[in-house]
């Protein structure tokens, strides 16, 4: 190709470590990748504490619906991974129940599973219905018992965002709808039924966390990219990115997965200033408590809906590989508390809060507090786009002006679209945005 355009990727997390893969192994050469921190990975990175505990920005589990991503863990991991069999729970008034909530309310308390039960029965969810939002939505779908008991506090722990300002048509895939039949099979047979959803069974790196898969990256691409360049400005005129060390470079086409907000800021798209400000995102804080204890249990992540613990999920680290921890006989936890302009936390207290909730949770006893001998913090100020009301049109508004200038848009916060709640998803926006932008047909492979 004579004189080909030059491609600039701002972020280095799974979307654009996608986009500059796949140009590398589709053997074009005129193509940057910028990252402001000093390691790629983004949200899916993975950090080694001083006491030897690693550590991964709140619970990431490895599943795909992508044979492109498959081939790519296999080429990138080798045998360099562990299988789990998903072993999730919901903690609710001292019982563990079987994961998804909806399809094991026999493991409720007599009063709770009947109201749970017959507010499922009594639900009028019609297939070609419309609702107004979210909460709408789990009310025609599951009934007032599940609501109350599950889906209302979890969904507002979780997103930290007022249900009823958000949509529902990203559910898709990512919430159990159990059928009333199933649901009542389950009840009177006594039966678990917890094999629901794509990541069932995952992978895991043996070592290294979930970054390790894109630390593997890095041999890849490496005479691209450059770290700790912070993209500040974007000329979309001039078609030149400004960095906040004061150095250029410019571009032809731009792939961008920096959040879109801050991109519209940066780029000075002023008639785009109020789109942006309806994108609306949370931020989460992920406790990581690493103990001289042995395993605590056999499970891979619980719910915590109840207002006793400040997080609304904790993975058991260790579990996913003993390579998490710096001696078998050691154990770790990850604690992920969400919150948002509409739902504050005290992020001051967050770790004394974390443990205490541990404890209150029956996590942790009394007597385990000894054995914490790590406490790691990491705070991700963007952690999960909220699928709001309002962020469709915001999108639709913003997303085909920048394409019309050259410049895609992607990833979890630059799409600001994050439905799967699926690393793999993420990377293959990469891929998919290099495929239109350079006209390949679909029918990915491997070189």
């Amino acid at each position: 190709m004579a004189n080909p355009k030059k491609v600039v990727i701002i972020g280095s997390g799974p979307c654009g470590l996608g986009a500059a893969y796949r140009l590398k192994e589709l053997g074009y050469q005129n193509w940057e990748i910028y990252e402001k921190n000093g390691h790629v990975g983004g949200l899916s990175a993975s950090f080694r504490d001083e006491s030897g505990f690693t550590w991964d920005i709140g619970g990431h589990v490895i599943f795909s619906r992508h044979k492109y991503f498959d081939g790519l863990l296999g080429k990138l991991l080798g045998n360099d991974y562990l299988q789990h069999r998903r072993q999730a729970f919901i903690r609710l008034g001292e019982r563990w129940i079987p994961y998804p909530f909806q399809n094991n309310i026999r493991y409720l308390p007599m009063r709770e599973s009947w109201d749970c039960l017959g507010g499922l029965l009594s639900a009028r969810a019609e297939k070609e219905a419309v609702y107004g939002n979210f909460k709408e939505w789990i009310l025609a779908q599951f009934g007032g018992g599940i609501a109350k008991h599950f889906m209302f506090p979890h969904n507002l722990k979780a997103w930290a965002h007022p249900l009823e300002d958000m949509s529902y048509g990203w559910i898709s895939g990512g919430v159990s709808v159990v059928g009333k039949g199933r649901t009542l099979a389950n009840f009177l047979l006594y039966r678990k039924d917890s094999t629901w959803g794509y990541n069932s069974v995952f992978k895991f790196p043996a070592s290294g966390g979930t970054g390790e898969i894109f630390r593997r990256m890095v041999p890849y691409i490496k005479e691209h990219l450059f770290l700790h360049k912070e993209a500040s400005r974007i000329d979309t005129v001039d078609k030149e990115v400004v960095f906040s060390d004061g150095t250029k470079t410019n571009y032809d086409i731009l792939i961008n997965t920096m959040p879109l907000d801050k991109f519209v800021t940066a780029s000075g798209l002023y008639g785009f200033y109020q789109a942006a400000k309806q994108l609306k995102h949370n931020s989460v804080l992920a406790v990581g408590v690493g103990l001289d204890k042995g395993r605590l249990s056999e499970k891979c992540w619980v719910y915590f809906p109840e207002n006793n613990c400040p997080f609304h999920r904790v993975t058991y680290f260790s579990n996913y590989s003993g390579n998490n921890v710096p001696d078998k006989e050691y154990s770790s936890l990850i604690c992920e508390t969400v919150y948002s302009d509409s739902r504050p936390c005290d992020k001051e207290r967050v770790i004394e809060e974390t443990i205490q909730g541990l404890i209150n949770a029956g996590v942790l006893s009394g007597e385990d507090k000894k054995h914490i001998i790590s406490k790691y913090l990491i705070h991700a100020e963007y952690a999960y786009p909220i699928p709001t009301l309002g962020r469709d049109k915001a999108l639709n508004t913003i997303q085909p002006h920048l394409k019309k200038n050259d410049i895609y848009s992607c990833g979890r916060f630059g799409a600001w679209r994050y439905e799967f709640s699926d690393t793999g998803h993420s990377l293959m926006q990469g891929v998919d945005a290099v495929d239109e932008i350079l006209g390949i047909a679909k029918g990915l492979k491997l070189c």
